[in-house]
């Protein structure tokens, strides 16, 4: 029960106009009698509204979202050296963190002049594509690199590694570095550096910077992102 409701939540896209009971269905590939009978309930718990052209998330999944409270903790104890970090490169600074196989992007200062990123809060896309999320994997458990070679390592961008092996050796490199690059695996034209925020020996997040490698050297901006990371990290106790 709870693996389908899961699925009804995740037919919501960002963006979209509300949904009819038929196409949840769709997306879910859950059967449409069984879809109509969930749908219901979580309206009744205000998971989900009813709307004039059918059904939509419901407040009270904001509220819930309002309650997570490792990641508003997280945000308040970047965002000044995010806001300085952006203002210092004049680029796009992202903060992410690892849910299974990939990146959920919890904070993100765009720059006046950025280029369209794939990129917004709340989004999700596969850790190995990423900068940040290549930076989480490298301090992942083996299991998660075994759970993406099993899902296998598709192209999102123009670039992307879709090897196994090539994937390690980078990953081997950033835990030596503890700075990652990425150049158009997430999408054309766009590149960023990114570097892990430890706390007691794990990487609790990652923060990058994105530049369009049509304008910028995202070797330049490698260094700021470093520093940053690493004074984050000495302070990273302070996160509940």
């Amino acid at each position: 029960m709870i693996f389908r409701v899961s699925e009804i939540l995740k037919a919501f896209h960002f963006g979209e106009k509300p949904l009819t009971v038929t196409e949840i269905a769709a997306r879910s590939s859950i059967p449409k009698a069984s879809t109509a009978r969930i749908v219901t309930e979580l309206i009744q718990v205000g998971l989900l509204e009813r709307d004039k052209d059918g059904v939509r998330l419901g407040l009270r999944l904001f509220e819930l979202g309002q309650l997570a409270n490792r990641s508003a903790d997280l945000r308040r104890f970047t965002y000044q050296s995010m806001l300085e970090l952006g203002q210092a490169t004049g680029q796009t600074v992202h903060l992410a963190v690892l849910d299974g196989t990939e990146v959920v992007y919890v904070q993100i200062l765009r720059s006046k002049n950025a280029p369209p990123l794939p990129s917004r809060v709340g989004g999700r896309l596969p850790a190995y594509a990423t900068g940040v999320g290549k930076v989480l994997l490298a301090y992942a458990p083996e299991s998660t690199l075994s759970d993406i070679e099993a899902s296998g390592l598709l192209p999102i961008g123009p670039r992307t590694i879709t090897d196994l092996s090539k994937l390690r050796t980078e990953l081997e490199a950033i835990r030596i570095n503890r700075l990652g690059f990425e150049t158009e695996e997430s999408s054309a034209n766009l590149a960023c550096a990114a570097a892990p925020i430890i706390q007691n020996g794990k990487a609790i997040a990652a923060i990058s910077v994105t530049v369009d490698i049509r304008q910028t050297d995202i070797t330049r901006v490698g260094p700021a992102v470093s520093a940053v990371a690493r004074a984050l990290s000495r302070n990273a106790a302070k996160i509940n």
